[in-house]
């Protein structure tokens, strides 16, 4: 699963871990009896944060998709010419996909 666009859920979630609340389209009707309910501009600004955290990390992602896998990795564990291509394979993806 992928996601592209933090939406008003994720922020309400970051924000008020658990709450009971349901979102109809952009309407928020809370049901949380223990936290107060966030208010807007703290919603829109949690939103902004997380859509931030999250392009930011990218890189990550991208990295994720081309590193060698969990058996290439144990393979590599037993064997010195495996794990000097692992490392070249890394080190590649690395400079590939660079930290933002």
């Amino acid at each position: 699963m992928t996601i592209d666009k933090i939406d008003k859920t994720d922020a309400v979630l970051s924000l008020r871990p658990n709450a009971g609340f349901a979102l109809n389209g952009e309407e928020l009707t809370w049901m949380d009896e223990v936290q107060t309910q966030p208010t807007e501009d703290e919603i829109q600004a949690e939103i902004v944060r997380l859509q931030t955290e999250y392009d930011n990390n990218k890189y990550q992602r991208d990295r994720l998709q081309e590193y060698p896998k969990i058996a290439e990795l144990v393979v590599a564990l037993y064997d010195t010419q495996d794990r000097a291509e692992i490392d070249k394979r890394r080190a590649d993806v690395k400079k590939k996909y660079p930290k933002g």
